[in-house]
């Protein structure tokens, strides 16, 4: 029998019920995959904690080690790792000296550093105060980078693989310059700064190709100053000589496994098995423990002191509103609420702010610093820097009771900088598109980004960015009780480091965040005291729902069609140049408005 073919009408009738069909089971999908995600992230939270044995090793992998605080229930989740914030991870550390359980400490590298020197530095002090406890530290890598060979240095013992090496070769700086790329493209960045901040370099990337004088004087200041601190540390540990490590670093001599061990830089060549046979011969190590299950016990020790010091975390680039999502970074909302909410709580005695930020949008910075100055007028506000508290990083942190900061704290950076991009000739003439304006007064088209700046608009712009400076130099004197012209002196957008900024006034001691909760516990007469986070994470449900949300940004950006393109050439070249490249373009593509950050985006290539 011959069938028929459905109508027109039958067929649409048939297709819509398809797609909705499919639409509702999607749905069903998508419903009950959110419910499994819910329930494995709060089963996550509520896992039997691993009990810790006598004759433990704590395996410190440097690599697990990842920002000043731990991310979030959700991203850790997604993420499927085991990362430690720094933070956690020295609690740990410092624990494990007083935990008779554990018989010592293995140092590992290998798997790629994601910290910097100010972390390093952090880290290795909480090593240097495990070591005192006279409990063995070992220290074994396949190869060291440099920056895990300062913190394997202490070591009782230095172990690498024998067909290993160590690159140590001193610190560099490199500044990527986008000027004939602009020029190709028919783009010109507009640089407004005040005429005084020469060291604010941040611009100069867009309008030169090549270091300014004033740049490449504060590079070498601070690469030197955290080269010093290094290799002074470096040689005490390894009874050497800083010159010594000099010679080594300029001929490489200690780039070879073989050389390594001749130089001194390393004890012993041996394979990993090799190395845990020696723990438990030598040193009665009977199991390993990572870090992220040792500090997890710490984290979760119950403790019933009524008082409390918050601990407010201010991580990554500071912009206006308020996190959401996956969102990371010094959102201004967050971290005024925080303020807010520490300052008010009566079991809150003090307050420490943990500043880990190059600076960003110059409205979130003068906010923050207005609550800081609110939160200091009811307790003690510190200030603990992390690897870098400079421009809004460091306004934020100006008016606070003490500032304490690592040697290798890069820091200052007091300045502010705008720029305005003009693509009229990458529209025009190589894109073959135009634009026609009418307007109702002379500046209303001023600011358009297809022609350069009205002279009128140019000169708001220019008196915007001295008054702020002014401002800001003026907020450091006030905090710091220095003149107007002795902020000034050291301003101009400068870069220090804590080491030198220690010297300048800018900083009040070096030390870690443990120094800084100790002069908190002293100023509100504490002896016994909890710590308390901020800002709160959000609960499971609130992030997955912003996670699912609706995106910011309805249309492809330029910025999106930027970083598709880049992570596509990922793929068959050099993954970390094109990923710093893309947070640079990242960044010149949607900063708005003001901006008091530093000269230079740091990398650890």
């Amino acid at each position: 029998m011959e069938r028929k073919p459905l109508s027109f009408g039958m067929t649409m009738l048939a297709t819509a019920v398809g797609v909705v069909i499919v639409s509702v089971i999607s749905s069903i999908i998508m419903f009950i995959s959110m419910i499994c995600m819910v329930v494995a992230i709060g089963n996550s939270g509520s896992k039997e904690l691993t009990p810790v044995k006598a004759g433990t090793f704590l395996t410190v992998d440097m690599s697990q080690i990842s920002g000043d605080r731990e991310g979030s229930n959700l991203l850790v989740t997604f993420n499927n790792d085991n990362s430690v914030g720094l933070i956690d991870a020295v609690n740990a550390i410092r624990a494990a000296a007083k935990d008779d359980r554990v018989a010592g400490l293995l140092l590992k590298g290998d798997k790629g550093l994601v910290v910097s020197w100010a972390s390093l530095t952090e880290l290795r002090d909480a090593l240097a105060e495990f070591k005192d406890s006279e409990k063995p530290i070992v220290a074994y890598a396949t190869s060291y980078t440099q920056g895990e060979y300062y913190a394997a240095s202490l070591a009782d013992k230095v172990c690498m693989h024998p067909s290993g090496m160590v690159d140590f070769r001193g610190i560099g700086g490199e500044v990527m310059y986008y000027k004939d790329l602009l020029d190709k493209l028919g783009v010109e960045m507009q640089l407004i700064r005040p005429e005084s901040c020469s060291y604010k370099s941040a611009g100069e990337v867009y309008t030169l190709n090549h270091m300014s004088d004033a740049n490449r004087e504060q590079i070498r200041a601070y690469i030197g100053s955290v080269w010093r601190t290094a290799t002074a540390q470096i040689a005490a540990s390894r009874s050497m000589e800083v010159s010594e490590l000099n010679t080594i670093a300029d001929n490489l001599s200690g780039f070879m496994a073989e050389d390594a061990v001749a130089s001194r830089l390393v004890d012993t060549l041996c394979f990993e098995e090799d190395m845990k046979q020696m723990l438990k011969e030598r040193y009665n190590g009977k199991q390993l423990m990572s870090l992220d299950k040792y500090a997890a016990n710490v984290k979760n020790t119950p403790n019933k002191a009524k008082d409390a010091i918050a601990v407010i975390y201010a991580e990554g680039d500071v912009m206006d509103g308020t996190a959401k999502g996956f969102d990371e970074g010094v959102y201004g909302d967050d971290i005024v609420k925080a303020l807010k909410k520490a300052a008010n709580d009566a079991d809150v005695k003090a307050i420490v702010l943990r500043v880990n930020s190059p600076g960003g949008m110059a409205t979130a910075s003068e906010s923050m610093t207005h609550a800081v100055m609110a939160a200091k007028e009811k307790k003690p506000v510190i200030v603990s820097m992390g690897d870098l508290a400079a421009s809004a990083g460091y306004e934020m942190s100006c008016m606070a009771d003490v500032i304490v900061a690592q040697p290798t704290t890069i820091t200052g950076s007091i300045g502010v900088f705008g720029t305005i991009p003009n693509v009229g000739k990458l529209m025009n003439q190589k894109l073959g598109l135009h634009t026609d304006t009418v307007c109702t007064n002379k500046n209303a088209a001023g600011m358009s980004i297809y022609r350069p700046l009205s002279p009128r608009v140019k000169e708001l712009w220019t008196r915007n960015v001295e008054d702020f400076y002014k401002v800001f130099v003026g907020r450091v004197a006030e905090g710091r009780h220095m003149s107007y012209d002795e902020v000034h002196k050291i301003a101009r957008g400068r870069v220090w480091t804590g080491a030198d900024a220690v010297g300048i006034g800018l900083v009040d001691t070096l030390g870690g965040m443990d120094l800084a909760l100790r002069i908190a516990a002293e100023k509100a007469g504490l002896e016994n005291y909890k710590v308390k986070e901020y800002p709160e994470e959000k609960d499971t449900w609130t992030q997955l729902m912003e996670f699912f949300g609706e995106s910011k940004d309805d249309d492809l950006t330029l910025m999106a069609k930027m970083r598709l393109a880049l992570r596509w050439k990922a793929v068959k070249s050099d993954v970390k140049a094109l990923s710093c490249l893309e947070k640079d373009i990242e960044y010149v593509t949607t900063a708005e408005g003001l901006q008091a950050r530093l000269p230079f985006v740091f990398y650890e290539l």
